[in-house]
């Protein structure tokens, strides 16, 4: 006697999708590049000037996204901008 298949199992489409999920909620943190760094105070202010030089705010929206104070004089902090000026 013939067996008459269920429905296929879900799993492998569920896994596939929670993957698709993952990796677009990660890319739709915006179309901004970010870059966290942790240095002494004047690194970190020479390399957000450096950031602002190579990058136009006006033209890339460059700007400091965060930043955070940590013992020994150290700021963390991410810069933003735009991949292109387009």
């Amino acid at each position: 006697m013939a067996r008459v298949p269920g429905p296929p199992p879900l799993d492998g489409l569920r896994r596939q999708i929670e993957r698709h999920r993952r990796g677009k909620a990660a890319s739709e943190g915006g179309h901004f590049v970010r870059e966290t760094f942790c240095l002494e105070r004047q690194a970190a202010r020479d390399k957000a000037r450096e950031w602002f030089d190579l990058w136009p705010k006006a033209a890339y929206w460059t700007e400091v996204e965060s930043w955070r104070m940590l013992d020994g004089d150290r700021i963390e902090f991410t810069m933003r901008r735009l991949p292109s000026a387009d």
